[in-house]
């Protein structure tokens, strides 16, 4: 029972904390910190294994800091920093603005303003698996999809409202939380991806396409807005987006050929030979940079921009890798005080069996995201627990995980304080919370039909 106290107090703070806008990262490691020092204080279990112990549990306290630190830095840890080392190189060199370019004619063909918001999420969603960052994706959107929609008539918060959804579920290889669930799952990315990922991806897009119409139209015509084509508005003052990279059309291929190599190098192409996510990346950025010395010839200059990959492994490693650190130091508090333990013991006595779990656990990450503004927050800070609970409800791993990770993403796409919402709106010169408003309905769908497919086709 003290366990459960000190966890609720500590939880308590946290979140304060987090909703406060204090810098995640040390929220949780606070949280993690005042769980491990009661543990310790008030022998409530112990911090360490034999093996790896200090000796002393004022410094265990740290050191599980420091196991965990080095347990992620080289497995999912890298992965993710390589993902981000070859999104800074696609961005630098203009990829994914040449893989826009492949849909702007046949979206600049349609003439229906709302068939046209139809398409730019059909759009978005085929660009968000090579793409995998909801704030990137959607300021590249901004600078290129975004003038063709209010130059078509569509209003600018609806127009804002689907750019907002372009990444309402984390999937594909590339995404750090589909990538941390497939770890937990004890899965490959790639059998993550198609198997469990792609039916359900692919069904919400074509719900929600029909959705995202008839909700921006049903918003358009409630607050009374009228298409003048004689006073069209893109950017808010002088505020604007950096233009994309003019690169030639053939570079719309680069970003797909991580996804290629991935899933073609698998089980699930019936390969022998394998390909990781990391190996994947570094193929990739080194033929880019081979279409990079035969656009421009200059060795020097071309090998020099090498350099970008690791500028991007670094802010991975500082913004997502530290975040999944804390997190994890903050579950191990909730694990080794013996919370989590008496928490799955009250449930069992209950009854509670894997669905009360998935909707219980999908609801308080929901709310979670949507409070922090970051799915990788709340997801990466629950997911260390879900093992021992799909342990104790005698379920597979993945069968709790996969509903989770999905889930969590709609409530970050419905929070006004979310990173992507901000930046797109202070581009538009509108506030978040009016994006939030375009925002929240499509994702209420998309959490009904979620729960409703998970428990018809993988319950």
């Amino acid at each position: 029972m003290l366990s459960l106290v000190i966890a609720g107090i500590t939880l308590v703070i946290v979140v304060y904390l987090l909703v406060k806008g204090y810098y995640p990262q040390a929220a949780l490691f606070i949280g993690g910190l005042i769980l491990l020092t009661c543990t310790w204080i008030f022998g409530l279990g112990d911090l360490l294994p034999a093996k790896q112990t200090t000796h002393f549990g004022g410094f265990d306290i740290f050191k599980v800091f420091s196991t965990r630190f080095a347990t992620r830095i080289g497995g999912l840890g890298l992965m993710l920093m390589a993902i981000g080392g070859f999104s800074r190189y696609m961005e630098y060199v203009g990829a994914s603005s040449a893989l826009f370019k492949v849909f702007e004619k046949p979206l600049k063909k349609i003439k229906n303003p709302y068939l046209l918001l139809g398409a730019a999420f059909l759009v978005e969603q085929i660009m968000v698996i090579f793409v995998p960052s909801h704030a990137g994706l959607g300021l590249l959107l901004m600078c290129t999809l975004y003038p063709i929609l209010v130059r078509s008539g569509v209003s600018p918060l609806s127009a804002l409202g689907v750019i907002g959804c372009c990444q309402f579920m984390d999937v594909g290889p590339g995404s750090g939380n589909a990538n941390m669930a497939a770890q937990v799952a004890q899965m490959d990315v790639s059998e993550y991806f198609v198997y469990y990922q792609l039916p359900l991806f692919i069904g919400l897009v074509v719900i929600l396409t029909f959705v995202q119409m008839f909700v921006q139209a049903w918003w358009d015509k409630r607050e009374g807005w009228h298409f003048d084509p004689e006073h069209v508005k893109t950017f808010a003052g002088e505020k604007s987006v950096k233009e994309p990279v003019d690169a030639p059309r053939i570079y719309a291929i680069l970003p797909i050929i991580p996804l290629f190599l991935i899933i073609f190098f698998s089980k699930v192409a019936g390969s022998t030979i394998r390909m990781d996510v990391v190996t994947a990346m570094v193929i990739s950025t080194i033929i880019a940079i081979i279409f990079e010395l035969i656009r421009w010839r200059d060795l020097r200059k071309i090998l020099g921009t090498f350099k970008l990959f690791f500028e991007g492994m670094g802010k991975i490693l500082v913004g997502v890798v530290s975040l999944i650190i804390c997190g994890e130091y903050f579950a191990q508090g909730l694990i080794k005080s013996g919370a989590m333990g008496t928490l799955i013991s009250a449930a069992n006595d209950a009854g509670f069996g894997l669905a009360a779990m998935v909707v219980i656990g999908g609801l308080l990450l929901w709310i979670m995201a949507f409070i922090m503004g970051s799915g990788n927050a709340a997801f990466f800070s629950f997911a260390p627990l879900v093992p021992p609970i799909a342990h104790a409800v005698g379920a597979p791993i993945v069968s709790l995980i996969f509903p989770l990770q999905v889930l969590v993403s709609f409530g970050r796409v419905s929070s006004p304080i979310t990173a992507a919402l901000i930046a797109i709106s202070g581009i538009a010169g509108v506030s978040s919370f009016q994006v939030a408003k375009r925002t929240c309905i499509p994702m209420f769908v998309a959490t009904i039909v979620t729960l409703v497919a998970y428990f018809m086709f993988w319950y």
